[in-house]
């Protein structure tokens, strides 16, 4: 049986609710097509939930890993209330810790689960282990999670030892930088764990810095799993140097640019600032993409979702680390690695992406120029009331690269506000759950996503809950815009019924 197309027949009516995005067992993102939908999920609506045939790792367990977790729960000699599977001893081992730490007398244990470590905790300290699993991502993945339940082989080491190398020769011409100090990861939140683990070893028990709008979980893993995060939204410069004297954070953490307000932050001046007073940055280029901006000069440590449009598929699971060969530190930052035990891309995972990215750069220049036009359309239209781009950030210009483009990432708001946008996303034809940097347009009401128990926060911070954030993918330009064009008509006709 054929799979569908996504390209041409995406998921976005009714009767795709839950639908895995891609049809895959290994899927990140779920179909959530109609506006309702997505205020049922964030309500954990009983039937919106079970009808979700896969979900956003480390929002909850793959259909997989959850098999995994089930088993577990069942032989587990303690009163267990959750199970959550690590590949490997000292990852379950570090989730433990935590969770004794926040949870004085929890009641856990480490079970061998045909050969992933699953974490089985009581019902007091379910909480602490979920935020674990959901910050460090460093959870096992579904892959591992189908060769454990003889659903797929297992791979050659050698195969894998290959796919490795092959991805650290292509992430070294990417980041034009010494494959050494490439590390590969699990997923991009494990590489920024990575990142402060590393950070802790020089700077052990001091708090980060973030600048900018968050993504919940950059600036959730240092405050709640590590030594304390504080959020900078101020833009002054005089500002952050009075922050960085008052707070001396172990590290000041930068996404470039932010989600969804693409924003970028003056990264030159505010490396200058930082490595003035002997403080790291840590860089988060996912949605940038290394392709498209050079960090490197600026940025000490450089984290990214390789699970985005580095494999752009939406069905792997696998980040990056890069020490900057430009850093001061960058002989100290190496040594502090060996001092860590490092997560490891899975065997699996890392043959699957060695495959999916060998088109990486074209196809990221093409998400460009797709995306691009998709903004200069839409900000032509007159029911848009503003369009978010990083062509209109100089601070972004400021860092890409001779032949570099924007992302495949833009998001806008609609002149009549939240009662046109609901309409106009039930409407639209392309798919429709989070995620990003997919082959096929994904679109999203980002800030309902990621921040539904803040909402009037991040409204404080310019962000509202209408705001509609794109992945734009590789269907025909003038076709995607045919479906942004139709949903912007039949939504404007629902409002005068």
């Amino acid at each position: 049986m054929n799979k569908r197309n996504l390209l041409t027949t995406p998921c976005w009516d009714s009767e795709d609710l839950g639908q895995a995005l891609p049809d895959s067992p290994h899927a990140v993102s779920v179909a959530l097509p109609k506006w309702k939908d997505v205020i049922a999920y964030e309500e954990k609506n009983p039937e919106c939930i079970n009808s979700l045939r896969t979900i956003y790792p480390r929002f909850g367990l793959n259909p997989l890993v959850s098999e995994i977790a089930e088993i577990a729960l069942k032989i587990s000699e303690i009163e267990a209330d959750s199970a959550w599977p690590y590949p490997n001893q000292s990852t379950a081992e570090k989730a433990n810790e935590y969770c004794l730490r926040v949870n004085k007398n929890a009641s856990t244990r480490i079970l061998d689960i045909a050969g992933l470590k699953c974490l089985v905790t009581d019902k007091q300290t379910t909480a602490s282990a979920k935020a674990f699993w959901q910050h460090t991502g460093l959870g096992a993945s579904s892959r591992e999670a189908a060769i454990a339940l003889n659903r797929e082989k297992t791979p050659s080491r050698e195969d894998a030892r290959k796919a490795r190398s092959i991805l650290k020769i292509r992430l070294a011409e990417i980041y034009q930088c010494p494959e050494v100090l490439i590390e590969l990861l699990p997923s991009g939140m494990a590489a920024l764990t990575t990142a402060i683990e590393i950070i802790n070893e020089i700077h052990p028990k001091r708090p980060t810095l973030q600048l900018g709008f968050p993504y919940v979980d950059v600036l959730k893993l240092p405050q709640v799993i590590f030594n304390g995060g504080h959020l900078l939204l101020s833009k002054d410069l005089e500002k952050l140097a009075i922050e960085l004297d008052e707070k001396q954070p172990s590290a000041v953490i930068v996404e470039l640019p932010s989600n969804p307000m693409l924003e970028c932050i003056d990264l030159p001046a505010i490396s200058q600032l930082a490595h003035k007073r002997g403080i790291a940055v840590i860089a988060d280029d996912t949605i940038g993409s290394a392709v498209n901006i050079d960090p490197l000069p600026y940025a000490d440590l450089v984290f990214s979702s390789l699970t985005k449009s580095f494999a752009g598929r939406g069905d792997i699971l696998a980040g990056s680390m890069i020490i900057s060969p430009n850093s001061q530190w960058k002989q100290q930052l190496s040594n502090a690695v060996k001092n860590i035990s490092l997560a490891q891309l899975s065997d699996a995972d890392a043959i699957e992406l060695a495959d999916a990215s060998k088109d990486a750069q074209s196809r990221i220049k093409q998400l460009n120029k797709t995306c691009l036009a998709l903004k200069r359309r839409l900000e032509q239209h007159p029911a848009i009331a503003r369009v978010l781009h990083p062509e209109s950030c100089p601070n972004f210009q400021k860092i890409m690269r001779e032949e570099g483009g924007y992302g495949c990432l833009l998001s806008f708001e609609l002149i009549d506000g939240l009662e046109r946008t609901k309409r106009f996303y039930d409407d639209l034809k392309v798919c429709k759950g989070p995620s990003l940097g997919t082959s096929f347009t994904l679109v999203c009401p980002y800030v309902l996503l990621a921040h539904y128990k803040e909402l009037d926060w991040a409204k404080e911070c310019g962000a509202p809950p209408h705001i509609l954030r794109v992945s734009v993918g590789l269907e025909d330009p003038e076709e995607l815009w045919e479906r942004f064009k139709t949903a912007l008509i039949s939504s404007s006709k629902s409002s005068k019924r």
